[in-house]
Formats: structure tokens, sequence, C-alpha cells
């Protein structure tokens, strides 16, 4: 049964007077695939920001499952605490293999560069194996990651978040320049990645939020416009006035 996971009260993020959230309430649940979408300055990517937190916020509470309080935390706290975020361009080690690659982000106290030497157990060794073959990479574990096409790229840092074992997962855009057949690929990702932990993805493409999203969020003017399915965001009359004469993006 799904549970909220995360929570978000009364959170203003006031840049000079700019209001880029405004007093939101928003909650996101476990084992669901949750969108945010809106207009340019709707306060989407500020979302991101102030969870993870790149960005603080002014005030306001951020709350995981529903005790550890992360606004005054750092964004290397919070990804202790079970968030972790992918941005829109990738930030692998191109000249490491995508097995190294892997190996430098599993969850651990050492150093990181120190572990790619490092002896694994059988434990960690199946979790590794398990995440190629959950990106589609075994059989490239040996190449250098910067000779990946595009969309393997994007996959293998999603896969790199993943081996932190969050809670949530914050994607910013995740099938920007990708081909169709890439971004199918990447919604049947995010898909799998859902039955485990929660996934919040600030997203452009209407047609991918359609065909896989639980729930989607409209943000407008840094609060929430409107929350549902995405056959009830397209037949809310509040976000048909939003968006009336422009395209939602």
């Amino acid at each position: 049964m799904s549970q909220t996971v995360l929570e978000l009260k009364k959170v203003l993020v006031d840049f000079n007077g700019f209001k880029a959230i405004n007093k939101l309430y928003f909650t996101v649940n476990s084992n669901s695939v949750h969108f945010v979408i809106g207009p340019n300055g709707a306060g989407k990517t500020t979302l991101l920001d102030v969870i993870c937190g790149k960005t603080k916020a002014t005030d306001g509470q951020i709350t995981l499952q529903k005790q550890r309080e992360l606004t005054k935390l750092r964004e290397d706290q919070i990804v202790h605490q079970g968030i972790s975020r992918k941005f829109q361009t990738p930030s692998i080690f191109q000249e490491l293999t995508v097995l190294e690659n892997l190996e430098v982000a599993m969850k651990q106290k050492k150093n990181l560069f120190s572990m790619i030497k490092a002896k694994w157990t059988n434990e960690q060794e199946s979790r590794i194996n398990e995440m190629l073959h959950l990106i589609g990479l075994y059989l490239a574990k040996d190449q250098p990651a910067g000779s990946l096409a595009h969309g393997q790229k994007q996959w293998l840092e999603i896969a790199m978040v993943l081996m932190q074992e969050p809670d949530i997962i914050l994607l910013d855009e995740p099938i920007a320049g990708m081909s169709k057949k890439e971004r199918n690929k990447t919604g049947e990702l995010i898909t799998k990645i859902a039955k485990n932990r929660a996934v919040l993805i600030v997203e452009h493409d209407m047609d991918f939020v359609k065909k896989y999203a639980d729930i989607v969020s409209v943000m407008h003017e840094g609060q929430l416009l409107f929350e549902g399915t995405m056959e009830q965001v397209q037949s809310d009359p509040k976000v048909r006035e939003v968006y009336l004469g422009r395209k939602v993006d």
C-alpha cells in the first residue's frame, strides 16, 4: 500500500522578493511515478532544488518518512537520508568503465575512488550485476562510459543514483535529447524503479507523462494548481485556463 514518503509544508523560496516557491504544500507517495509539469517559471526545477538541498527554503518544513527533517541539511546529508537526484546533463566518469562507474557510486563510507580496487562481497557483486541488467548495459560493462550513446549514459547515471539506495529519486527531464526508442526504454526503466521507491520527475513531454504517470502535479507561480491523473489534469478547468492559448510544457 502506498504511503506518504515526502511532505512539504508551507515551503517558501524567496529570491530577493521573487517567490519561486510560494507557501507550497506538496506530498510524494512511495512506489509511485510522480510527474511535475507547468509553464516556464512555475517553480518546477526550484522544487527539486529545495528538496535535494541545492537551494535552501526561506521558510517551511520538508520531512522525509514523517520524521526526518531536511530543511537545514546540506546536499550530501540529504543524500544519506534517502533522496538522490539526477540532473539533466549526465555526470558520469567518462574514462572509467560502466562497471567502475557503478562501483564508485556504491553506497559506502570509504573514499569513493579507493573502492574501485576494493574486493567486493558476493552481495555487492550481485547488486552491481542486477543494476547492469536493469539498465541493459551488462554486455557493455567493460566499455568506457564516455563511448556510450546519449541514452545509455542517462541510464548509467540513473543506475549510479540507485546505487545510493534512495527512498526517492529526483529526475529532471530524463528523456531530453533521446530517440523514441530510448524514451520508451527510459519509461519502462522508471516504471521498474518505482516498484521499490518513489520517482519524482520534472518533464515537458506530455505524451511521456501521460503514458507513465501515476500522479501529475501542475505548478503555477510557485504553487500547486492541480493534482491528479493525467486525464483529470487535462480536463480540469483551472489548468485549461492557465494554459489557454499555449501548449502545456
